[in-house]
């Protein structure tokens, strides 16, 4: 099956990462369907388009896509709906900026002009925050390498993703604000829960 200008995907595992493994038992962390934070964000290419695809993913490539693929919802009537790129319960269909990176000789390759960078711990002791909104590149471009020291805006800029173990944000490039220098003693803040996911 292949579509003319959409990507058709699989999830990889299920729809929802909403379990955590504790020993030889299952934690359930979450139940409701609307929250986007254990919405499965992880799929394989099953065809690319036939028109435009020049994004470099492959079939049988592992992506990151948008939170609401796999969703499902409520609509006014209290129905419980799929996405409007629901297919069947395996196979979902997707526009190319609904991806946001490409794995590639197993690291991460962000897409569409997206940088993906974990934020550093707030060291001023009369904050209220847990993070600066200061992050440390970890999967970056031609312009922002790996371990780059980026600022990026308080509004808009922050879209969390989980990638192997790391809670890291998708940052667009248009929002990033400044680069620091690197004084190599930065201490990134990656949250428990975000280990074992």
């Amino acid at each position: 099956m292949r579509s003319i200008y959409n990507f058709v995907v699989e999830p990889i595992g299920n729809r929802y990462n909403n379990a955590k493994k504790l020993g030889d038992k299952e934690l359930i962390l979450n139940t409701d369907i609307f929250n986007h934070k254990f919405i499965n964000r992880k799929a394989r290419v099953i065809s690319t388009p036939i028109i435009g695809n020049n994004t470099g993913i492959n079939v049988g490539d592992e992506i990151i896509v948008h939170h609401n693929i796999f969703r499902r919802w409520h609509d006014v009537r209290g129905n419980e709906r799929n996405s409007s790129s629901w297919i069947n319960e395996n196979t979902y269909s997707i526009y190319h900026d609904q991806i946001y990176a490409v794995k590639t000789e197993n690291s991460w390759k962000p897409l569409n002009g997206y940088i993906f960078l974990q934020p550093l711990k707030e060291d001023n002791k009369f904050s209220t925050e847990k993070e600066k909104f200061i992050g440390k590149v970890v999967y970056g471009n031609d312009e922002y390498k790996k371990g780059d020291i980026l600022g990026f805006a308080r509004v808009g800029a922050r879209f969390e993703f989980v990638i192997d173990g790391q809670r890291l944000y998708k940052v667009n490039l248009n929002l990033i604000t400044i680069k620091y220098e690197c004084k190599g003693n930065e201490e990134t803040y990656n949250p428990s829960w975000a280990q074992g996911s």
